[in-house]
């Protein structure tokens, strides 16, 4: 009981606390490697993992399959030529079932910044996170906020109809990076799978 209303409270203050002052715990290796496994559950997910691809086309669908549309990543993320992401994917969802799902920032990340989950062990995956190398040059207080409050992210629970849910809510998943986080940012060990 004390652990949960640990999380809670940590939870709580997380989300009031301004992205670089988020709050630590004790080093717990077990606690934040099982933390992290929370967060890759839903970093597999397609609708995370159909915008962080391994190769340079996106993904769509439940299923994961290679864009219909034969589109690219592009140097910037956001598609070549006459094929830009915009011009379907709009600032909003499109009406109806398994319409174009919409964000003014829609694209994947650019280039040299790939950041790929597809294929990925939650080992492999936590740390590539923790790399300012490949996570766009974030801290983990920046990366907590991408997470929990960037909206294109946050597109992830309202991905229009058709599409399945991340498997948790955004403020448990945004609650379980904290945590991640707070206990050491720690990677899961390399049989974890």
């Amino acid at each position: 009981m004390a652990l949960i209303a640990g999380i809670i409270t940590l939870s709580f203050r997380a989300e009031k606390a301004p992205a670089n002052n988020y709050p630590t715990l004790p080093k717990d290796s077990a606690g934040s490697a099982k933390a992290f496994m929370s967060v890759y559950k839903v970093l597999m997910s397609p609708r995370c993992m159909n915008c962080h691809p391994s190769g340079n086309a996106p993904l769509q669908g439940d299923d994961s399959h290679i864009h219909t549309m034969n589109v690219t990543r592009g140097v910037d993320g956001k598609g070549i030529y006459s094929e830009r992401c915009s011009n379907c994917h709009q600032a909003e969802n499109a009406a109806g079932l398994h319409m174009p799902p919409g964000n003014p920032k829609w694209g994947l990340p650019p280039a040299n910044m790939r950041m790929v989950f597809q294929g990925r062990t939650p080992r492999q995956l936590a740390l590539q996170l923790l790399d300012p190398k490949q996570n766009g040059g974030r801290t983990k207080a920046q990366l907590i906020d991408h997470m929990a409050n960037d909206d294109l992210v946050g597109w992830a629970w309202h991905p229009g109809d058709g599409r399945t849910l991340p498997p948790m809510s955004r403020p448990a998943f945004a609650a379980q990076v904290r945590l991640w986080i707070a206990k050491g940012a720690y990677a899961p060990s390399a049989k974890t799978k």
